[in-house]
């Protein structure tokens, strides 16, 4: 008995010594998030990114497989994918420094003045510099409302072409309704309003200069969203695969050729015009900042007329794809859900009337519309995955050890469908954000909705981008009866790009649903 006694208290020790030993050894192995299989030699996990289905709804995938943080190797690099609003936050709060950079890309090398445009610069000086000026000078609350007379200006414009091509088929005794692309319509809208805003020109329909304008920043949208392998696996850049290279040298040059042609009409016009806060295009207020700079307060690195054209180009790259495809989202989600079309008209017609045209001073007022707004971010993010953010210390995020050089993606996608904090998350449902939701709004603080991102690294054009989409949605609704050309459902499939567009056109017919009196005025 005794030995028995003996032997047990003996392998018990043993025991006890095994489990300390073991929690020794792990002390210094660090705890690293689960790496999704199926990586190939070389190219890792790209071959599941470049299928037919979109990035995110595969990131998606792999998180109900992997879990809501897990890692892939894109190439020669190991990136972080984060699917839920707690390591979301986590990623863009407690880490935000420590994510701050960008990685380094062909596209911005070479179409964006070498990592100039600051929405691609990595973390630095100048990068700290630039965002300052922007966000305290260029893209304000305050400055943007001093905008409004060229956005209600041109949205009247286009408006007013849409009433002359109705107005034209009832005197020929055709349809009464007019047939209109509203994607076109739409990114021609936010074409001329960006440009407007910049430079302080504006193209003509079929204008020659202005067709080719926006033929040359197509191209430029499709190279900025490209596949480029090199970018994943660094010795393919003496071999520029693709032939990327080559084309996008010579479209950074035809928009370089644009931008540097409003720059230097700005600067000839600026001893004849008499300047004042309420009429300066966006180039002469950068001129005037970096006039006025003092020698630690002017980005180095750059000169003057690259940082002017870069930020000017920043602004069109956050500003035109985005505002167009989300105004398109919110039409066709509307049109495919008539009942919340009329209850957004109806408030409309309650708070504005139908004896003069809405205007941005009314928005306050128009919370269904607000909670359309919110809605149609949510289940269609201009950047369903986020810009990748590359860290540029080692961190931890989800109690895993996240080492320096590790890109992030954050998947909004699948933070704004998480059925965890959104009930029937794949439902278009404005009601929710005046209801359960009806405090949470896109600025960057509440993490179940981030479709401007946030940290840091937040789009700065989100106050500019609001103001366009809700006066735009407004007074498209206030002015037309708004109707889809077939019984069957819009399609809402989405194409690929750097922004998430539909994928078909949106095809709608329109017809005045206010009096011919104000609809002539609409143009005034």
């Amino acid at each position: 008995m005794e030995f028995l006694i003996v032997t047990m208290i003996f392998s018990l020790l043993l025991f006890l010594l095994y489990i300390i030993n073991k929690t020794r050894a792990n002390i210094g192995v660090d705890p690293k998030p689960p790496q999704a299989k199926n990586a190939w030699p070389v190219i890792g996990h790209l071959h599941l990114l470049g299928g037919s289905q979109l990035p995110h709804k595969v990131l998606g995938d792999m998180a109900e497989k992997y879990g809501p943080i897990f890692t892939i190797k894109l190439g020669f690099h190991q990136a972080l994918v984060v699917n839920n609003a707690d390591l979301a936050r986590e990623c863009l709060t407690n880490n935000d420094k420590a994510f701050a950079s960008r990685p380094k890309a062909l596209a911005f090398e070479l179409m964006a003045y070498n990592y100039a445009v600051f929405g691609f610069s990595p973390y630095g000086d100048y990068w700290r510099q630039i965002r300052k000026i922007v966000m305290l000078e260029v893209l304000s609350q305050r400055r943007v409302e001093m905008l409004e007379h060229l956005r209600v200006s041109e949205l009247r414009s286009s408006i007013k072409s849409i009433y002359d091509v109705w107005l034209t088929n009832k005197e020929s005794g055709n349809s009464s309704m007019v047939k209109v692309d509203m994607s076109h319509w739409f990114g021609e809208l936010v074409l001329n309003i960006m440009v407007r805003i910049i430079s302080g020109q504006r193209f003509s329909p079929n204008n020659k200069e202005g067709v080719r304008f926006q033929v040359v920043i197509r191209k430029y949208f499709e190279l900025l969203g490209a596949f480029v392998a090199s970018d994943y696996i660094p010795f393919l850049k003496f071999f520029d695969v693709g032939g990327y290279k080559k084309r996008m040298t010579k479209t950074a040059n035809e928009v370089d050729e644009f931008i540097e042609g409003w720059l230097e009409e700005q600067k000839n016009k600026r001893e004849s015009v008499p300047r004042h806060e309420g009429n300066q295009v966006l180039i002469n207020v950068l001129i005037n900042i970096l006039e006025g700079a003092s020698e630690t307060e002017v980005p180095k690195g750059f000169d003057h007329n690259t940082i002017i054209k870069s930020t000017c180009h920043q602004l069109l790259t956050a500003g035109l794809d985005t505002t167009s495809a989300t105004l398109t989202w919110a039409l066709s989600l509307l049109l495919n859900n008539p009942k919340a079309l009329e209850t957004a008209q109806a408030e409309i017609d309650k708070h504005v009337g139908r004896e003069r045209l809405v205007e941005e001073s009314d928005m306050k007022n128009l919370v269904y519309l607000e909670a359309i707004i919110k809605e149609t971010l949510r289940l269609y993010p201009a950047a369903p995955l986020s810009v990748p953010h590359e860290s540029v210390e080692d961190c931890i995020v989800g109690g895993y050890n996240i080492p320096k050089g590790t890109r992030l993606l954050v998947n909004i996608s699948k933070i704004h469908r998480d059925p965890n904090t959104w009930s029937n998350p794949h439902e278009f449902q404005p009601e929710r954000f005046l209801a359960s939701h009806q405090n949470v709004d896109v600025k960057g603080k509440h993490f179940d909705l981030i479709p401007f991102s946030s940290g840091r690294r937040m789009c700065p054009g989100g106050v500019l981008a609001l103001h366009e989409l809700r006066i735009t949605l407004a007074t498209l609704m206030q002015l037309f009866v708004l109707k889809p050309t077939s019984s069957e459902p819009i399609d809402m499939s989405e194409s690929f790009g750097i922004t998430i567009c539909k994928e078909m056109p949106l095809e709608v017919l329109l017809a005045p649903r206010l009096s011919s009196g104000i609809m002539y005025g609409v143009g005034g």
